[in-house]
């Protein structure tokens, strides 16, 4: 797979929690010459980087993240204001405090109020795979889908694991064709990108694949 296949399904990601606004610019810049998916970056630097950056390029953020069991009216909030800030995507974190209850129809209610604040907008729902079992993984998968989400997503990479093959694997299996797979987390290598590209994912998270494009560029030069 050519590396600008690959480059063109990333979300370029800088999530650590003392990233300043120089960096955010930097990595607008780095996911513009590479033609990434976005950058998807906190939201206190939401209106900057959209200032920033105009129309050339896609800005997604975080919502209830990473630990996702804020009340799903703060998330409802929250995503209103990313919108309004300028973000045009939006990923959120399940509450997995409703999961382990198996109050099901509360987390398709958490759910259903970001979609309908981010209406028009991409929308991805991070499930954190690596806390759920594989009962609650296509539980989840099916919630997801009904709600009308663009894409489910492996993991916040904040949590003990990030995404994983049979992961992927499962929820591209378990989803019906409209809803999107994100993998993120742990993904180190232009083989790990290959791999879960070729097992269903349509969008990655993670900034190490443009560092391995900046390598290769200037081990040329």
């Amino acid at each position: 797979m050519e590396l600008q296949e690959i480059l063109k399904t990333c979300d370029h990601t800088l999530l650590r929690v003392d990233a300043s606004s120089k960096e955010i610019m930097q990595l607008c810049d780095q996911a513009i010459k590479y033609r990434c998916a976005s950058v998807c970056i906190p939201p206190c630097h939401v209106a900057g980087a959209k200032r920033y950056v105009g129309d050339r390029l896609k800005i997604c953020t975080v919502i209830g993240f990473p630990n996702g069991y804020c009340t799903t009216a703060v998330k409802a909030f929250e995503t209103a204001d990313a919108i309004r800030n300028g973000a045009d995507e939006v990923d959120m974190v399940i509450n997995l405090s409703m999961v382990k209850d198996c109050c099901w129809d509360l987390v398709k209610n958490d759910i259903l109020a970001v979609r309908k604040a981010s209406e028009g907008r991409i929308l991805k729902v991070i499930i954190e795979c690596c806390l759920l079992t594989e009962e609650e993984k296509v539980r989840l998968c099916e919630i997801v889908s009904e709600c009308g989400a663009d894409f489910i997503k492996t993991s916040t990479g904040f949590s003990k694991g990030g995404a994983t093959r049979e992961d992927v694997r499962l929820m591209r299996e378990h989803c019906p064709p409209q809803v999107k797979v994100k993998a993120a987390g742990g993904i180190s290598t232009l083989q790990d990108a290959e791999d879960f590209l070729n097992l269903g994912a349509e969008r990655l998270g993670t900034s190490r694949i443009v560092k391995l494009a900046m390598a290769q560029e200037q081990a040329a030069e």
